[in-house]
């Protein structure tokens, strides 16, 4: 709990920080000694104006003062973070505060009202406090950082990337601190200032970013598979290489999951099945801590694994209604192993991987849910020919491979494994087509997943295929083990919405 006490203060102090600059930059520059007023009197008489613009703007930094502390705090609590040095960055936070909120309190108070009534008296006053919260307060900030820097350095959350970033950084937000303490004849323009504290802001949000991903990652690591899997794009451009870092981020993860999620519709065709009955155990090795394998057979020794393939048919929004029109048609592939939660008794699949022939449809799925760990392919495509033929081809990114050609075929009859686990094809049917819950676990936050998703398909539609399937990535699944194939010419799909349970493991 303290470990995630950490993580929700540096995101906060990210969020909060970033908040206070566009503030900055929408709200006060007008009125800031060094900004982008005509005159001095110009940005006194913008002051007297404009009042509570003036107190919304510094608002954010207000609470910046308050997420540095919470995060002061929760260094301390911190166990594998150096105590020492934690215990610095308290005291030194304390001490910034104390002259920096008194600063602004009085200046948005006090300050406006004179503002308003005697400028002459206002430039005197604002002579006096600007030192305090720009000068002093800032100081102590800066040093309460270094000392951030030393603790996350020594505990190991560091990168280079931080090192170079570091210097530059703290010596900026030096020099700006420093700078309004100065003597009257050694002292910079207010312009200089103002800059430095700019150029210096933007590499702290830059530096929180990287700072912050680094500890999210320590109780985060990249996995073999599902949700914390590693995302490469088959591209090789700078936008490809900017999704690497949007996908991979726990950083954004964080800030987008809370958002809402929307029902989205598509009318889907050409759903192809490829299902494998697995050792129960090779696939207990992919279920996700807090659920359990749905189990088949006389003695639970066997499993389901398949994969899905299919053609999305205008995926977007449901509530665009015949706007949906407008979206696009990509090909996506489900690959997905069976399973329930023993508590809440809810059954469903969990995702083991899976690929969508969209770069934004994919990252937004990665970002907004939790079960739908999607991937790029460099391409996708399923086609009618002599045969049915389905082509997922990964390039060099991290989606799965897939290639096959398939024709219609009698019913299958079931004997050895398959006829232990089902009777026929129809029981088949019934077990293998409804599972469209889509679950998945955050130790974490010690809750259950779940993705509400339909398709909409009748048994009786399920046309039974035969022919080739290849896939390296099945292969590491299933082993040698046989696929059985069917393919459904269309349905409708829903997602409608994310659920949680508490996760009780």
């Amino acid at each position: 709990m303290r470990d995630r006490a950490l993580e929700r203060a540096l995101v906060g102090n990210f969020v909060i920080h970033g908040v206070a600059i566009v503030a900055m930059a929408a709200l006060l520059l007008p009125m800031m000694p060094g900004g982008v007023a005509s005159s001095e009197l110009a940005r006194v008489a913008a002051i007297a104006e404009h009042p509570w613009r003036f107190r919304l703007g510094w608002l954010p930094w207000q609470l910046c003062a308050v997420a540095d502390l919470y995060l002061a705090v929760a260094m301390v609590r911190t166990a594998w973070l150096p105590r020492g040095p934690a215990i610095a960055v308290l005291v030194l936070t304390i001490l910034a505060v104390i002259p920096d909120q008194y600063a602004q309190a009085v200046w948005i108070t006090h300050g406006v009202a004179l503002a308003g009534r005697d400028p002459d008296a206002y430039f005197a006053f604002e002579r006096a406090i600007f030192p305090l919260t720009a000068g002093w307060g800032a100081i102590g900030y800066t040093f309460a950082a270094l000392g951030w820097t030393l603790c996350f350095a020594r505990a190991g959350t560091w990168s280079r990337v931080l090192t170079l970033l570091s210097v530059p950084l703290w010596g900026t937000m030096l020099v700006a601190t420093c700078a309004p303490l100065l003597p009257e004849a050694l002292r910079p323009s207010a312009q200089f200032v103002a800059t430095a504290n700019g150029v210096g802001f933007v590499m702290l949000q830059l530096w929180l970013a990287l700072v912050t991903e680094q500890v999210l990652r320590r109780a985060r690591p990249f996995e073999a598979h599902g949700r914390l899997a590693r995302w490469r794009h088959p591209g090789r451009n700078p936008l490809a290489r900017l999704a690497d870092v949007v996908a991979n981020s726990r950083l954004l993860g964080m800030i987008f999951e809370p958002l809402p999620q929307f029902a989205m519709r598509s009318d889907v065709t050409d759903i192809v099945y490829v299902n494998y009955l697995i050792a129960a155990e090779a696939a207990a090795a992919l279920v996700p801590p807090g659920l359990e394998l749905q189990r088949l057979g006389p003695d639970g020794e066997y499993a389901l694994f398949t994969h899905l393939t299919f053609r999305h048919g205008h995926f977007g929004l449901a509530l665009m209604g015949p706007l949906r029109r407008l979206t696009a048609s990509p090909v996506q592939t489900n690959w997905r192993i069976h399973v329930r939660d023993p508590h809440s008794g809810h059954a469903g699949i969990y995702f083991v991987t899976n690929a969508i022939a969209r770069t934004m449809p994919a990252l937004a799925a990665r970002l907004l849910t939790e079960g739908m760990p999607m991937h790029v392919p460099h391409r996708a495509s399923i086609t009618h020919t002599d045969k049915l033929r389905v082509t997922v081809d990964p390039g060099g990114g991290s989606a799965p491979d897939l290639a096959l050609a398939l024709e219609p075929c009698a019913i299958p009859v079931f004997t050895g494994a398959w006829a232990a686990c089902w009777p026929d094809y129809a029981a088949f049917l019934a077990y293998c087509v409804p599972q469209e819950r889509a679950m998945s676990t955050q130790p974490l936050k010690q809750r259950v997943s779940r993705q509400e998703i339909t398709l909409g398909i009748p048994f009786e539609d399920c046309q039974p295929m035969t022919g080739s399937v290849e896939s390296q990535a099945a292969r590491a699944i299933a082993g040698a083990a046989e696929p059985l194939c069917f393919h459904v010419a269309r349905g409708r799909f829903l997602f409608t919405g994310e659920r949680h349970d508490v996760l009780r493991q």
